[in-house]
């Protein structure tokens, strides 16, 4: 072995941390699933700088499938890691309630199979603020889920499992800024794609409200939780509570070569199935413990006026 430093790291609700630099060979492994993902990409590309203490393998379907629980057992067998990320899901309420086996198979079972595999070790599982019915908003942890879709079920199912074990952390965020490499994870990058379609422009609702949150600083925030060795339930999301009509007001000013008009609404008069109005979250929790207030999408968004393509490039600060 060779040689190391100790440094101590505390938070409040965490446990106390000691924290080894080590060798390159000897740090401990982290597996980040859905790697390809909005999310898990940014944690990838951000652990050099807030993980340096860890290697990481990016995991994708390309690696293994996680519902192939003998190829999974063989891939941890091997690798034998200390922490996991676990990004991999079904991520679209349209995704789930189309084929809801499959959304149950990977966002439940596959979560299980991770979660008995990481007994012993911690292990991160992603949520969403859609286990909430949207009928009143600014949810804490200790409130009652009440999901109103195929994928909040099992989402919530999911938390459950994982929840079992007190070496693990749920953290339930909302919809996520960002930059992807299939350009078409992110909500932003969804919502830019659908006004380039939309000649006659798009309706925003004023009364469907979520707490976005750009994903560098989700990556930011999940480096820290881990470090500090938190467990149990946190909600991880923006700092402000903004509505569709907002954010889309937000995001357009971004894109000037899009002229597609947009219009305001009401969520009341969709026709489609039954809407959760207010997911927003409460972040008191996380925020006690992060060293570093979460931003409010609007200040971030004037922080960092960089075009998505630039940052594609450029990768998360």
């Amino acid at each position: 072995m060779g040689e190391f430093a100790v440094r101590k790291i505390e938070a409040i609700g965490c446990k106390t941390m000691m924290i080894m630099d080590k060798n390159e060979s000897e740090k401990p492994l982290v597996w980040i699933t859905g790697a390809n993902g909005l999310i898990g990409n940014y944690l990838v590309q951000t652990a050099p700088r807030f993980a340096p203490g860890h290697r990481v393998r990016a995991v994708t379907r390309a690696d293994f499938d996680l519902l192939d629980s003998a190829a999974v057992a063989r891939a941890w067998a091997q690798d034998q890691p200390q922490l996991v990320l676990h990004c991999a899901a079904i991520t679209t309420v349209a995704g789930a309630q189309k084929d809801p086996g499959l959304a149950r198979r990977v966002n439940v079972e596959g979560t299980r199979l991770l979660a008995s595999l990481a007994a012993d070790i911690p292990l991160v599982f992603f949520s969403t603020d859609l286990v909430f019915d949207g009928d009143r908003g600014d949810y804490r942890e200790t409130d009652e889920p009440h999901p109103l879709h195929v994928y909040g079920e099992t989402k919530l199912a999911a938390e459950a499992v994982v929840l079992n074990n007190p070496r693990h952390l749920v953290l339930r965020t909302s919809i996520n800024y960002g930059v992807s490499q299939s350009g078409t994870r992110s909500f932003n990058e969804q919502f830019r794609h659908s006004l380039q379609q939309a000649r006659e422009g798009m309706t925003l609702f004023t009364d469907e409200y979520r707490c976005p949150i750009p994903a560098a600083e989700t990556a930011r925030a999940v480096w820290e939780l881990t470090a500090k060795g938190c467990a149990g339930l946190y909600h991880l999301a923006g700092a402000a509570r903004l509505s569709r009509w907002q954010i889309g007001q937000l995001l357009v000013k971004r894109w000037p070569e899009i002229t597609a008009p947009l219009r305001s609404g009401s969520a009341r008069d969709y026709p489609g199935p039954v809407r959760a109005l207010d997911t927003s979250l409460n972040i008191a929790k996380v925020q006690a413990v992060l060293s570093r207030p979460l931003p409010r999408l609007d200040e971030w968004l004037a922080a960092n006026p960089e075009p998505d393509e630039q940052q594609r490039n450029e990768g998360p600060k």
